[in-house]
């Protein structure tokens, strides 16, 4: 049996905008082998001078419940977070300009991914947060990152207290750009995508590379600290292994504070 591709890449526009939709089966979790597949296309694409923009959509009814688990657990987590980080990284160094589409639920890796767009739309009814740190572990991207989207009170939240919120409160704490209802996400990101269209396809990436000067320099020695506290310091304690023990077993989670 030949699996499905976890995404597909197609055009829009006379090729100027590309679609990364995708399709990685219930909840779209992101596992290593979808962040190499998105790290590849979003490669592909800063090679294509042609595109000027990018709407990244999802199928099923749920953007992503986030990275895999099971790769949080020690052994698979130092090969797993690294790459995920990397893929981060691809998004910004390309320069193409980023449209997503969040509907259903947008958590965990799914949000730090999401957080990269430069235009996030969410369905009014979606759900976003980041809730690593009930698993006894955090969101090392988000909390790079965030900080440059929104006040330093919400970064809190969502970081240190795990909280999610719905498409509209995201909306009003600067999380998302737009609020649509869940039909019409994907359309309004492509319509943002479409203001790109006349432009020079030279200029957006050079204007895009300039305008997220900041993401480069919060991805490189912020998030090089924040993995090196992740993988070297956090994945140490008992609490974290602790926590993803417990969720892969579907217990309650029994901390010892250390």
């Amino acid at each position: 049996m030949i699996e499905a591709a976890p995404i597909a890449i197609s055009r829009l526009a006379e090729g100027k905008v590309a679609r990364v939709h995708l399709q990685a089966g219930k909840g779209n979790v992101l596992s290593r082998a979808v962040i190499v597949a998105l790290d590849r296309a979003f490669r592909d694409l800063g090679a294509d001078g042609r595109v000027r923009a990018v709407a990244l959509t999802a199928e099923g009814r749920a953007f992503s419940f986030g990275a895999s688990v099971p790769e949080h657990a020690p052994g698979e987590v130092d090969a797993m977070l690294p790459a995920f980080h990397g893929l981060m990284r691809t998004i910004v160094d390309v320069g193409l300009p980023l449209g997503v589409a969040v509907r259903g639920s947008c958590l965990g890796g799914g949000l730090e991914l999401a957080v990269m767009g430069h235009h996030v739309v969410a369905a009014d009814d979606a759900t976003l947060g980041c809730p690593e740190v009930k698993l006894g572990v955090f969101p090392p991207v988000l909390a790079a990152v965030l900080p440059l989207r929104c006040r330093q009170p919400v970064v809190d939240r969502l970081v240190t207290l795990g909280e999610s919120v719905s498409g509209a409160e995201a909306l009003a704490l600067g999380l998302v750009d737009e609020v649509a209802p869940a039909a019409d996400v994907d359309a309004r990101v492509f319509a943002w995508a479409d203001k790109y269209l006349e432009l020079s396809g030279a200029a957006v990436r050079f204007a895009t590379r300039a305008a997220r000067a900041a993401f480069a320099e919060a991805l490189g020695a912020r998030l090089d600290r924040l993995e090196k506290l992740y993988l070297s310091e956090l994945m140490a304690t008992a609490d974290a292994k602790e926590g993803i023990a417990a969720f892969l077993a579907r217990r309650a989670p029994v901390w010892v504070d250390r």
